[in-house]
């Protein structure tokens, strides 16, 4: 038996299709986000004096042999894996990979994928030894100090049960300070920030980085997972948050930031005085943002562009208002209208976040959706594809609002796998590409990304050096009808 490095564990974020694709996957030229999560856990566990290590597979294409060499090398006590559901497979082959190099590791799989479905991945799974349910640094610091004692009393875990079975010892009741936390461990992802990209055309100036200011969401949106913080929200005081962008500046060259937060504005307060400190100190950073219409007003967009905010992401989902109140509170198209213009007047470019394939989907609110984008002066444009992950509220009823395939691996928001009543997958896949079509070929959108010549040249530069592989992607699709 080897003997482990108990105070010893690597972190790996697995990538969310077979590890044969990676290189060729054109998400990865488009956008590659620093696994945060990791990093922030990496530096909790360094702060409790645990040898924490991150590999993030999608930055690193050659990430098997890097992970067999590190255990190998290393012998940690820990392998932990933080999994969305299309990642989780490859986290389990990632688990059995390690096993067969060292049994004796110890496998802990958090995230959001497996925080919703708990005990129930234990039977078909058992090269998980532990979950983590919920918030992960305390959770895991404490499984990890008090492996050889009693783990019983370690709540946010679940674990094999010496009789058979699983234990889940509940979850925490006492939710951290997010102030206390150190900043996430950039510089244990390798080649940060230059590794990590932005999405084409979404920020002015590289290198780039993203950055989470608080935790949860108060709304109960039918298609939204919050198995992990529920609906509670904390966050960062805005001193927190400005020496956050200054130590990303300073540390690491950062100039763009893209703040991922579900609501960045929803305490207004602290964005006022976290907009003042930008526009007294000047960091010379620029940032991106999302947020909802119903927390946000002119006086505090003049404030965020002044500070250096150069686009704003709105999750609009669908132009058909019918559709929307089905989904999600204030479903006011007319609202989110006025707000999209204060933002464009505010001289902030205006993200839009559109959905194709929610329940009671139509062809009609397909179009409606169209006519809203084309109807506001919405600059960027994302269509996911409706995906009911487990732990959002209508998982438990998706069968019977229309065809549900479950397969984790495609569970991306880039694959139809539900198909609404009165839909078809290949009318779906049409419309989607419509959609995109349209809005390519409008005068307004080609001259939008001609004036990214100046205003984003380093995404005109990455488009360019990358352009066979785009060709190459647009040809695949429209061979595959996809």
């Amino acid at each position: 038996m080897a003997s482990l490095n108990s105070k010893n564990i690597l972190l790996v974020h697995p990538l969310g299709y077979r590890k044969e694709a990676a290189r060729k996957d054109i998400s990865r030229i488009a956008n590659i986000i620093p696994p945060l999560g990791l990093a922030g856990l990496a530096a909790y566990l360094e702060k409790r004096e645990i040898c924490a290590s991150v590999i993030d597979c999608y930055a690193r294409p050659d990430s098997d042999n890097l992970i067999c060499d590190y255990i190998t090398r290393e012998k940690p006590a820990f392998l932990g894996l933080s999994c969305t559901t299309s990642t989780f497979l490859d986290g389990v082959r990632i688990a059995v990979l390690a096993k067969n190099i060292l049994p004796e590791i110890n496998v802990v799989f958090g995230g959001a994928h497996v925080s919703a479905l708990k005990d129930k991945l234990f039977e078909n799974y058992p090269v998980i030894d532990y979950v983590v349910v919920g918030e992960g640094e305390e959770t895991l610091a404490e499984l990890i100090e008090n492996h050889n004692g009693n783990i019983s009393s370690v709540l946010g875990l679940i674990y094999h049960e010496k009789t058979g079975g699983a234990c889940f010892t509940g979850r925490r009741t006492k939710s951290l300070d997010l102030d206390s936390l150190p900043f996430p461990a950039y510089e244990k992802l390798e080649g940060f920030p230059l590794a990590y990209r932005a999405p084409l055309f979404n920020y002015p100036k590289a290198p780039t980085s993203s950055c989470i200011t608080s935790r949860g969401c108060p709304y109960a949106c039918s298609y939204c997972d919050r198995s992990v913080f529920g609906r509670s929200f904390r966050f960062n005081s805005a001193e927190y948050m400005y020496e956050h962008v200054s130590y990303l500046n300073e540390r690491f060259g950062v100039r763009h930031i893209i703040f991922y937060d579900d609501q960045f504005t929803f305490k207004r307060k602290r964005i006022i005085d976290f907009a003042q400190m930008m526009i007294n100190r000047r960091p010379g950073v620029s940032f991106n943002c999302v947020v909802r219409a119903e927390h946000i007003d002119y006086d505090l967009l003049l404030m965020l562009k002044e500070a250096g905010c150069w686009m704003i992401s709105l999750g609009i989902e669908t132009g058909d208002e019918n559709l929307l109140s089905r989904h999600r509170q204030n479903a006011d198209l007319s609202f989110l209208s006025e707000k999209i213009r204060l933002i464009k007047k505010a001289g902030i470019r205006t993200k839009g976040l559109f959905m194709i394939g929610l329940p009671g989907e139509t062809e009609t609110a397909v179009n409606k959706s169209m006519e809203y984008v084309f109807s506001n002066p919405i600059d960027e444009l994302n269509v996911a594809k409706f995906t009911p992950f487990p732990g959002s509220p209508i998982y438990e009823q998706i069968n019977e609002l229309g065809e549900f395939k479950e397969d984790w691996e495609q569970m991306d928001c880039m694959n139809f796998l539900f198909i609404p009543k009165g839909m078809t997958r290949e009318k779906l896949e049409a419309l989607f590409r419509k959609f995109y079509r349209k809005y390519f070929m409008r005068p307004k959108t080609l001259f939008g990304y001609t004036s990214m010549l100046w205003r984003s040249p380093d995404s005109w530069s990455r488009f360019m050096r990358n352009l066979p592989d785009f060709i190459k992607f647009i040809m695949s699709n429209k061979r595959m009808g996809n």
